[in-house]
């Protein structure tokens, strides 16, 4: 981990970050995350969000240690296994990964679908469109035609065709209450989180505890890899993987900075 230095000011562009700067990885994201919000697409809440997924990625040593390399070859079985998977995407994931969770559906192929917690026909309309920018089609949850039980707010709002009948469904970054609904609901969950102590990867079946940047791609190079494997290497895959030695690795890591993560 490197000593802090500051962050260079006024960038308007993220191709003026030095991409020498020991924090790099640290201020393109927050400079997506700004861009996001200007746009429309992230809420202004989800600024705080990466502040805490920061501060717990410092903890990590701002790389993917190696429980969560372990994790992303499993998420990447398991969506390839799946017979509906579907990617929700948030107004972060939308800033920080739109090509990347793109190509992941096209991967894997699943579907994305919009699902977010401060929902306006606008904000929807606008990530929907900064998909299709980056090469999707056929995004889900405009409309949000169901609900999922036991939640009250927007984020119940989901497509029948999509979330609400999915059997694999990948969660990035904090969503605890709807983690919890989706998993009362039988479903796989693949949960993005760099807080090992979240709700949400609590709740996951494989629980990612990686930056998005970081942990989509990986999953991408995984599925690539694995494409043509048969399904009894990909169950192996995930019944191998351990999710629980996952969050205790990751935890012991953010409170001892153990390197065998």
């Amino acid at each position: 981990m490197s000593e802090y230095e500051p962050a260079p000011p006024e960038v308007d562009d993220e191709g003026e970050l030095p991409a020498d700067h020991p924090r790099y990885t640290d201020l393109l994201t927050r400079h997506r995350i700004e861009e996001g919000v200007r746009e429309g697409i992230t809420h202004l809440q989800g600024m705080h969000a990466e502040g805490r997924g920061s501060a717990f990625d410092y903890l990590l040593g701002e790389e993917t240690i190696p429980s969560a390399d372990r994790a992303e070859r499993a998420a990447a079985a398991q969506l390839l296994l799946a017979d509906r998977p579907v990617l929700s995407v948030n107004g972060n994931v939308a800033a920080l990964v739109p090509g990347e969770i793109v190509e992941l559906a096209a991967v894997v192929d699943a579907d994305l679908e919009v699902n977010l917690f401060n929902r306006t026909p606008e904000r929807v309309g606008a990530i929907a469109d900064h998909l299709r920018a980056h090469g999707a089609e056929g995004i889900r949850g405009i409309e949000a035609d169901a609900r999922l039980p036991a939640l009250d707010h927007e984020r119940a709002k989901v497509d029948a065709d999509g979330i609400y009948a999915a059997d694999v469904v990948l969660v990035p970054l904090e969503d605890g209450d709807r983690a919890k609904a989706l998993d009362a609901m039988g479903k796989v969950e693949i949960v993005i989180d760099l807080n090992p102590l979240s709700r949400s990867p609590r709740v996951a079946d494989v629980p990612i505890v990686d930056n998005v940047v970081r942990a989509v791609p990986a999953v991408t190079a995984y599925a690539e890899g694995l494409a043509d494997a048969p399904e009894s290497e990909l169950s192996a895959i995930v019944e191998g993987f351990d999710r629980e030695a996952a969050l205790a690795a990751a935890e012991r890591r953010i409170r001892r900075g153990a390197t065998d993560g």
